[in-house]
């Protein structure tokens, strides 16, 4: 596949499956449906087992690590680093996403092959989900999962085999967004790439492809309200669903898109909440009023790195941050290229680009 680095126009969602898309995001409130999530204890069962949905390299070193963030949450993590690694310390990388998604999956991925291309790299699993703490579970937070970005600089910049003055972050789908709003605020961080990003505070607040009428938001907006009661009543939350066991009578080539990565063996996990059971119905209630992006231009003059398929429904967000944010930037639509083509599909995603990116700005 070629590399273009032209913007194209936005296409358009069809209407069929726009619910679907909406409910996987937890939008859906609980006009769509509930069941009972089961409880869970504050820091989840941790494996040392080789989980993942990728193969094990043996030019890497793996270990199982824990940090905490400023919230006092206990975040897993899976720190990877070159098994035959020059002396001194080395330039590092944070990565997560994407959103609903472990490090067993895509981040992990990505993670474990930059350390074969010489960087020490962690992915970890945000606040509330995977192995990762937090009494509440199967929800997400525009600013705790910024901040969890910000604790995994800390651990990174405290470790004795990482140059804390060289390391960058990236970010995969929803966590692109956290990821950018991250760097604007944390001057620590000098540079970051995203793949096929979202900004999961648009989509929560308007839908995809900004399909939600001012009407529609404040009707979620009203029932995710009142569903807080329920909750408080039930005393464990509502749980909007997540992607379909099967695909009969579903044509959306979205929704199939995604079924193939996350419930086929291809990205399967047990932990991943889009593998199962999907996020709380309250979950996009701090999300619909906290504009992800609004500082993005405050990365700068650090560099910033945005990858999409050409043929991604969410190409526009990549386009739109590349023109919300300020120089030093760089754009790569890889052509023929879908959303979960750049999760794991390793002869598509451009880690030559990503390794040559780095190379340059963590110097």
């Amino acid at each position: 596949m070629a590399d273009i680095i032209v913007p194209a126009t936005t296409g358009d969602v069809p209407n069929q499956g726009r619910r679907d898309l909406l409910r996987m995001a937890g939008i859906s409130a609980a006009a769509l449906g509930a069941v009972s999530a089961a409880g869970t204890p504050v820091f989840a069962q941790i494996t040392d087992n080789w989980d993942k949905t990728f193969a094990q390299s043996d030019a890497v070193d793996h270990q199982k690590v824990s940090f905490t963030n400023r919230y006092g949450v206990p975040l897993v993590g899976d720190l990877y680093m070159p098994a035959d690694r020059p002396a001194g310390a080395l330039p590092a990388l944070a990565v997560a996403g994407p959103f609903g998604a472990v490090k067993e999956q895509a981040a992990g991925l990505y993670a474990q092959t930059m350390a074969e291309r010489g960087f020490v790299t962690l992915a970890f699993d945000p606040s509330f989900v995977g192995e990762s703490g937090g009494d509440v579970r199967d929800v997400a937070s525009p600013d705790i999962n910024t901040e969890d970005f910000m604790a995994a600089i800390d651990f990174l910049g405290l470790h004795d085999a990482v140059d804390r003055e060289r390391i960058g972050i990236i970010g995969i789908c929803g966590f692109g967004g956290m990821a950018l709003n991250a760097v604007a605020a944390d001057k620590r961080v000098k540079a970051v790439a995203t793949t096929s990003m979202y900004d999961m505070s648009r989509v929560m607040a308007k839908g995809y492809y900004d399909a939600m009428t001012d009407e529609q938001r404040a009707e979620a907006l009203e029932q995710m309200s009142r569903q807080r009661w329920t909750d408080v009543e039930n005393g464990q939350p509502a749980m909007a669903g997540g992607l379909p066991d099967s695909l009969d009578g579903i044509d959306d080539p979205v929704i199939r898109m995604y079924h193939g990565y996350y419930k086929t063996d291809r990205g399967y996990h047990e932990r991943s909440l889009n593998s199962n059971g999907g996020w709380t119905v309250t979950n996009p209630l701090s999300f619909m009023n906290m504009p992800l992006l609004t500082y993005i231009d405050e990365i700068s003059p650090r560099p910033v790195l945005l990858v999409a398929g050409s043929e991604a429904h969410s190409r526009y967000f990549t386009e739109d941050a590349y023109a919300a944010a300020a120089e030093p930037k760089e754009m790569m639509i890889i052509d023929g290229a879908d959303h979960v083509d750049l999760y794991d599909q390793v002869d598509i995603i451009p880690f030559d680009k990503l390794q040559s990116f780095f190379d340059q700005h963590l110097v």
